[in-house]
């Protein structure tokens, strides 16, 4: 553990206060130094803002895309040979690796690829778009894909969630009178409460970090459109050089993380 996570840990923190470690034979304590440059620089403060609004959105479409699906697996309503059908073609893009997910979706949404083709097809467009050149589109592009790829983990444990409800639950609210969408409030969503909590946050520290798929996709471009924080910290590093720049900018990405996961430890002890 001290090797593998304790000290890797602390040598970010104290390359974060240093000047350029690596690049320089002696570096000196700056301080806060790095972190002060950092919030001075507008990249950086682009890469945060993208950051928010791509983690807000992807967990609350994983969430209500998985929540929608699961509850579709579990209604009764579609066959059982149907269901197990559907349950392999919604995991599916769980299943791929990043790299895969990506090339495929730049093939579809490419200028002359399949989506562009339909859209002129249907007259929905008047020329074909440039899905990740384009500035404007770039981001909900890169979230799109991101929503795509990832929303099967909470369909999977809401699905689980789901199944462990008691039935006698809904018996008891529909003998009340209780409709579906009272059915719903009152007894699903409260039962999964705890599952929700604990999913929604995992989610939200993964998609602060997500970084293959931004960069395999955009590489933070067009014009910074989709640079995130995890993308901002990689340049700094491999293409700028600049080590202590980029563990300031680690430790910052780690401190908003660690925040979110003691919320999540102390919702787990509360839970049991």
């Amino acid at each position: 553990m001290a090797v593998m996570m304790a000290t890797p840990v602390v040598m970010v923190f104290v390359y974060s206060v240093l000047s350029n470690v690596v690049m320089e034979a002696n570096s000196e304590f700056v301080g806060p130094a790095n972190f002060g440059t950092l919030i001075a620089d507008p990249v950086f403060r682009k890469a945060i803002g993208n950051t928010l609004i791509f983690t807000t959105v992807s967990v609350t479409l994983h969430l209500l895309l998985g929540l929608g699906f699961a509850m579709m697996l579990n209604s009764g309503l579609v066959p059982r040979l149907a269901t197990a059908v559907f349950r392999v073609i919604f995991i599916l893009p769980w299943v791929f690796t990043a790299s895969i997910v990506v090339i495929v979706w730049q093939l579809l949404l490419n200028p002359s690829g399949v989506v562009n083709y339909l859209l002129t097809t249907l007259n929905v467009v008047d020329q074909r778009v440039e899905w990740f050149s384009n500035p404007d589109l770039a981001l909900l592009t890169v979230i799109f894909i991101n929503v795509w790829a990832g929303y099967p983990f909470l369909m999977i444990s809401l699905l689980a969630g789901l199944q462990g409800i008691p039935a006698d639950l809904y018996e008891a609210a529909q003998v009340d009178g209780a409709g579906p969408w009272s059915r719903f409030f009152n007894v699903t969503l409260p039962q999964l409460k705890p599952i929700i909590v604990a999913m929604l946050m995992l989610d939200f520290i993964w998609n602060m970090q997500q970084f293959p798929i931004v960069w395999l996709a955009t590489g933070g471009g067009p014009l910074n459109a989709t640079e995130t924080i995890a993308t901002y910290t990689y340049k700094l590093a491999f293409s700028r050089h600049e080590f202590s720049m980029a563990a300031a900018s680690g430790v910052i990405l780690f401190i908003v993380s660690m925040a979110v996961a003691l919320v999540y430890v102390r919702h787990q002890k509360a839970r049991d």
